[in-house]
């Protein structure tokens, strides 16, 4: 077992994963204000789960109150897989007065870079529940050919 997780609060830390994109922030836990607002942190920093099969690498996101038409899909320069989408904050009326805000807003971009395996031109994607589930199949390993010979004697 690892002291990575458990030193990064129970999760991979995306410094340590070559595959990623996303800028570490040393300063983001603590107290004093950041490049981010608090309100905005929580989608800004949407979690994302990538695990590999035998057959494709499967990206699982947590994007809750976005409905698909709002999230962005891409492949970029080739090999980087892009998620985005933004929720902006909603109307207030005059007459409302507002004793929590605790749902955030703002904008979500996250980017992978696929390995060398991925099938970039077969990628798929469906969203149920605010959850993201992204598939980029994987090229077929080519056994080789192997032949028996005899032995004499």
């Amino acid at each position: 077992m690892s002291l990575i997780p458990s030193f990064f609060g129970g999760r991979r830390s995306s410094v340590f994963d070559p595959f990623s994109l996303d800028v570490w922030d040393p300063f983001k836990d603590f107290p004093f204000p950041s490049s981010l607002s608090a309100e905005n942190s929580a989608f800004v920093s949407t979690r994302v789960d990538w695990k590999e099969t035998p057959e494709a690498h499967v990206f699982k996101a947590d994007i809750p109150g976005l409905k698909k038409e709002e999230v962005k899909l891409e492949i970029q320069d080739g090999r980087v897989l892009q998620i985005s989408g933004e929720r902006n904050v909603e109307k207030e009326d005059k007459n409302d007065t507002w004793h929590r805000v605790e749902r955030s807003s703002g904008k979500l971009v996250r980017r992978f870079r696929l390995p060398e395996n991925a099938k970039v031109d077969q990628v798929k994607a469906s969203m149920e529940n605010g959850v993201l589930t992204v598939t980029v199949p994987k090229e077929e390993i080519k056994k080789p050919d192997v032949k028996a010979i005899d032995i004499s004697g």
